[in-house]
Parts: C-alpha cells; sequence; structure tokens
C-alpha cells in the first residue's frame, strides 16, 4: 500500500514556519545554553512523541558531539546516570515532565530539580526549546516529513 501524500506545512504556511523558525534561531543561537544539551533535549523530546523526522535529525545533530553509546541509551536515560552529567539529567527529566504536562502538570519536584540546576533564564530558555521541539514535532509527525534515513 502506497503512503498518503501528505501536506508540506511549511510550504503552506510560510509566515506560521517563520514564526516557530524564529523561536528555534534564538534557542539554538542566542541563549547560554550549550548546543549539545539542546540537541539533547531536542532529540528526547522528538522520541516521546514519535516524530520520525525530528528523531532522525536530532540523532545526526547529537553524533557529531557525544558518542554513539551515549546516544544510543538517551531513551533510558535514568538507568545509566553515570553516563550523563547533573545538568544533562536535570534537563532530560524536565524534557519528559514538560513534554508529558498533560499527565505530569509540571510537578514541584520536577521544577525544583530543574531549578536547582539552571539559573533562571537558563531554564527559561530551556522550557522554551522544549516547547518549540514539541511544537516542531507535532507538525511533523502528522505531516509525515521525510527522514534522511535511507534503506
Amino acid at each position: 500500500m502506497a503512503e498518503m501524500k501528505r501536506l508540506n506545512w511549511s510550504e503552506v504556511a510560510p509566515e506560521g514556519a517563520r514564526a516557530l523558525f524564529g523561536i528555534h534561531r534564538y534557542v539554538t543561537t542566542r541563549t547560554g545554553l550549550p548546543e549539545e544539551l539542546i540537541h539533547l533535549v531536542f532529540l528526547r523530546v522528538s522520541q516521546i512523541n514519535g516524530c520520525a523526522h525530528c528523531i532522525d535529525m536530532h540523532t545526526r545533530d547529537l553524533l557529531k558531539t557525544m558518542a554513539i553509546d551515549k546516544v544510543a541509551l538517551i531513551p533510558v536515560w535514568a538507568e545509566v546516570p553515570h553516563l550523563f552529567s547533573d545538568q544533562y539529567r536535570a534537563a532530560l527529566a524536565w524534557a519528559e515532565e514538560v513534554t508529558n504536562v498533560s499527565t505530569t502538570h509540571a510537578s514541584d519536584e520536577a521544577y525544583a530539580a530543574a531549578a536547582a540546576t539552571f539559573v533562571e533564564k537558563d531554564l527559561v530558555d530551556l522550557t522554551l526549546a522544549i516547547a518549540a521541539m514539541n511544537a516542531f514535532n507535532r507538525l511533523g509527525a502528522p505531516f509525515r516529513l521525510p527522514v534522511a534515513a535511507k534503506p
């Protein structure tokens, strides 16, 4: 059965795409967050949301600076805490909490843990990064953006 062709959301709504990419540009170029941490959070959020395009892209981005052994274990990061710094673990935990906000309600415990690791501005910027990736996933997955991976 042939895959149904879906819209290219950024071509159909270029103004909306520019707005969303503006947030992405802010997060990736104008914050104090390390680039690797941003890609780590982008990948984890995309894994939770099941966006193949974003998982493919952010895995490739992260492999430029992180060993494949660590990248492969990101979905189970809490089981291998020795592989990730305190800051990375806090970012991953907060990414999961915010991405699953309908069930977690951004608990006080999770907020306190993130706030203990990040200065105020970085915590807001991290949360913007998480929110932006959730928005991209909610466009990439339903519109089935293609992946770079080949059979």
